[in-house]
């Protein structure tokens, strides 16, 4: 099986390499203009903190107005808070935003725009796209799609909900108890998904970080041979394991949408977005792998290799490693 010892040996030095930078999820930046008359608008700019540095991330508007030291700053845990209020400026339409840094990042930058006539207008700002055009112009339709781009990339970045993902697929096997499990885990983090998302339950956020990695761990401890073997509660009943821990995951990935907030206008369709963004994202996360699992096996038969006695250990030391990393470092965060 050397083949898939290489996928493993592969897997493991660039969840390594990313660990550090994904120890708290990349979450985006948003700007939030409120305008409140032809020459007067308030800018928000929220900066995610990774630990205790802040991304070098800088907006800036063509008219200038954000070249101005700021009306307010203040520091909350995972974000730093600039304002600017602006009165007798520039008008809105037709100006440039650019965010500076953002090119040499890994992060989105959300933004939202509120009209004096109370249209709230979003666009999602990339590392390939740092700028754009303003338009005040109304829209056809819903303007929530960047939702689902947001809700795809987050779980693709989410290094630490995919390994979880990867944990059980590599417990359960792709069968129809994988299917179960799945299910089970994507109607969880839904629910918590959606009532911490419309303010219906808070959550001390690092706390449910430190959990989220201790649920990665629990998969990990159960992937061992001899764990397996004994046929514990995650190989007799997997889709309760991944019900219960994805009640977890769902309040984690509400953390994205509290961070950014939900358009007012509309909140109902925009976390529908998100939700079916998550689950593009997971299913295409173990369509790739399925893949690589298959590509693996077919050249380990092809070239008649033999299996090495560690592989059945690698993937729960791997899984196992960053899990426990993650829960020190989040655990001492909560504390």
């Amino acid at each position: 099986m050397k083949a898939l010892a290489a996928v493993w040996l592969g897997l493991a030095a660039l969840f390594a390499a990313l660990a550090p930078a994904y120890a708290h999820e990349v979450r985006p930046a948003l700007v939030q203009i409120q305008e409140t008359g032809p020459k007067a608008y308030d800018v928000v700019w929220k900066r995610p903190v990774v630990g205790d540095m802040a991304l070098r991330l800088v907006p800036h508007l063509s008219g200038g107005a954000l070249e101005k030291p700021p009306t307010l700053e203040q520091a909350a845990p995972g974000y730093v808070t600039r304002v600017w209020r602006v009165r007798d400026g520039p008008p809105l339409e037709g100006q440039v935003l650019e965010v500076e840094g953002l090119s040499q990042s890994v992060t989105d930058v959300i933004v939202r725009v509120t009209t004096r006539d109370g249209r709230t207008l979003d666009h999602v700002l990339k590392p390939a796209q740092p700028k754009f055009t303003l338009s005040l112009a109304p829209a056809a339709g819903v303007a929530v799609p960047a939702y689902l781009v947001l809700g795809v990339e987050h779980i693709l970045i989410g290094i630490d909900h995919l390994l979880f993902v990867l944990g059980l697929l590599l417990l359960i096997g792709p069968n129809w108890r994988l299917v179960k499990a799945i299910t089970g885990f994507t109607v969880a983090h839904s629910i918590t998904l959606a009532l911490a998302a419309l303010g219906y339950i808070t959550f001390p956020s690092a706390a449910i970080e430190a959990l989220v990695a201790l649920s990665i761990l629990f998969v990990a401890v159960e992937l061992m041979p001899a764990r397996r073997a004994a046929g514990g509660l995650a190989q007799r009943r997997p889709w309760l394991i991944a019900f219960v821990f994805g009640l977890l995951h769902g309040m984690a990935f509400a953390g994205v949408l509290a961070d950014i907030g939900l358009p007012p206008d509309a909140a109902p369709q925009a976390l529908l977005l998100f939700n079916v963004g998550v689950e593009i994202g997971q299913l295409v996360f173990i369509g790739a792998v399925l893949g690589l699992m298959a590509a693996g096996r077919w050249l380990w038969q092809a070239r008649h290799w033999t299996t090495p006695r560690w592989a059945a250990l690698a993937p729960a030391y791997l899984i196992g490693s960053l899990s426990a990393y993650w829960l020190i470092e989040r655990t001492l965060a909560a504390i």
